[in-house]
């Protein structure tokens, strides 16, 4: 005998969903790579993740195909996050900083149908694309009049969305299902790939959410820096999305003084991000002695990546 309590398939669209209804004028703060900071929203997110959606259906993705994606942390590939996934496919992002070969390798070995590129990736993208045997697509994240010129048969992002409907009926399909897909750095032969599964980031959402976990809230200010190309960004664009919690996201510009005014001015309570960040943040601190703190309400830091130096833990 079955228990029938809540029988659906815990799935990644199911996110989305949630927050647009009941939290849909929580902010998502983005800086572009463009240079204007964007001002957007859960139920934004959620229609433009629909039109992207359609847009690659319409590009010819299908369940269980890869999607890769070159790009910083931005509204933009946020709305990757939800769409690749929302439709079965599999979302691997890319991590920029490797060396050139390792991205040839990545993309060709994920077999990614479509690549999404952020312009500052432009010459990585023009250096790689004639090596890339199965990418069918390469979309520059922007808008027409950014496209990139040295990049072949280049899309705009957002001429694809332009031309879709925010209306979609999410599929079901089974909760294992894979959703993500992370390469190592490659420091012991080539990298290795890591699948997520619908599952298991949904649970994982449920315990970023927890007192005993990040205790992520409605009432935070996360001003997310560990890039959304590692680890999934840790899981906090899907437990914001289940949470509520307003989204700060930086971009491209991730010295000490960009991220300090950010979350002075965002009144960010939470962050994250890997050691190299705050000792950025303490620099600007330290040479700037007229710097005013009063405005930096940071109540809880997660540092990961590597081991946070003792002076960091202390300061």
């Amino acid at each position: 005998m079955l228990g029938l309590m809540q029988d659906r398939p815990l799935l990644i669209s199911t996110l989305i969903e949630h927050a647009a209804r009941y939290h849909p004028t929580v902010e998502i703060v983005s800086r572009t790579c463009e240079g204007p900071i964007v001002r957007t929203n859960y139920a934004e997110l959620r229609a433009r993740s629909a039109k992207l959606a359609n847009a690659l259906i319409r590009l010819g993705v299908k369940s269980g195909d890869r999607v890769a994606s070159l790009a910083w942390n931005t509204h933009r590939h946020m709305e990757l996050y939800f769409a690749v996934s929302g439709i079965g496919a599999v979302l691997n992002t890319v991590n920029p900083r490797l060396f050139p070969e390792q991205i040839d390798y990545i993309i060709n070995h994920a077999e990614n149908q479509v690549l999404f590129f952020d312009i500052t990736f432009e010459g990585i993208v023009a250096g790689l694309q004639s090596k890339l045997k199965t990418v069918g697509a390469v979309v520059a994240m922007t808008d027409e009049a950014h496209l990139p010129a040295t990049v072949e048969n280049c899309l705009s992002y957002e001429a694809l969305l332009e031309a879709e409907s925010d209306q979609i009926a999410w599929p079901d399909f089974d909760e294992r299902t894979a959703s993500s897909l992370c390469y190592t750095s490659g420091t012991t032969g080539n990298p290795k790939g890591v699948l997520y599964s619908h599952r298991s980031t949904i649970l994982h959402s449920f315990m970023v959410c927890t007192a005993d976990g990040f205790r992520l809230a409605r009432a935070d200010s996360v001003l997310l820096v560990v890039p959304l190309f590692h680890v999934n960004a840790w899981g906090i664009p899907y437990a914001s999305a289940m949470c509520g919690a307003k989204l700060v996201l930086p971009g491209p510009k991730l010295d000490g003084k960009s991220l300090f005014d950010l979350a002075v001015e965002e009144k960010c309570t939470f962050s994250l991000g890997v050691p190299t960040v705050w000792l950025g943040f303490f620099k600007h601190i330290d040479d700037t002695p007229d710097l005013d703190l009063s405005g930096l309400k940071l109540e809880r830091v997660v540092v990961g990546g590597s081991a946070a130096p003792r002076a960091i833990i202390e300061r």
